[in-house]
C-alpha cells in the first residue's frame, strides 16, 4: 500500500529523478533519493508546506532537484529503476534518509557540513549527506 498518492506517470518522474541523482551509488543510494522526495511530499512543513505531489516535489522552485537537468532524466525509467520507486512508495526507509527532506554530495569527497539549511546532519551514504528537521518541526516525519 502507498503512503502517498501517485500516478504510474509520477513514479516514472520518481524513478528518473532517482536514477538522475544517485545511479552511482547503486541502488541503496537511489533508495534514499526517493526517501527524500516522499518525504517531502509528506511532510507539510518548513520549505515544502502544499507540496502533496511528486511532481510537486520534483520540480519544486525554488528548492527542487539539480538531477532534473542531468541528461540521466531525460529517457524512460527500467523496470529495475521502476521497481526502486515502487519501493519508496510503499514506505520503504533506508537510513540516514529515513525522516532526510535535503542532501547534497559535497565536491571532491570533502566531509559533510554539519546543518545544511540550518536542519541537522543525519548522515552519509557513499557522497550524499543527509539532513533532516530536528524532532517535533515536521511531524508527520517523526
Amino acid at each position: 500500500m502507498a503512503v502517498i498518492k501517485y500516478t504510474d506517470r509520477e513514479r516514472d518522474l520518481l524513478a528518473r529523478l532517482m536514477r538522475a541523482e544517485a545511479i552511482g551509488e547503486g541502488n541503496l543510494g537511489m533508495l534514499m533519493v526517493g526517501n527524500v522526495v516522499v518525504n517531502r511530499v509528506l511532510a507539510n512543513c518548513l520549505d515544502f508546506r502544499n507540496i502533496s505531489t511528486l511532481s510537486e516535489a520534483i520540480y519544486q522552485n525554488p528548492g527542487g532537484f539539480s538531477g532534473v537537468n542531468s541528461p540521466l532524466f531525460f529517457s524512460n525509467p527500467t523496470a529495475q529503476e521502476q521497481h526502486l520507486a515502487n519501493r519508496v512508495i510503499r514506505g520503504e526507509y533506508f537510513y540516514p534518509a529515513t525522516n532526510a527532506l535535503w542532501f547534497y554530495a559535497p565536491s571532491g569527497g570533502s566531509s559533510c557540513r554539519t546543518t545544511w539549511w540550518s536542519q541537522p546532519l543525519s548522515g552519509r551514504f557513499k557522497n550524499h549527506c543527509f539532513y533532516q528537521p530536528e524532532p517535533g518541526v515536521c511531524t508527520t516525519l517523526h
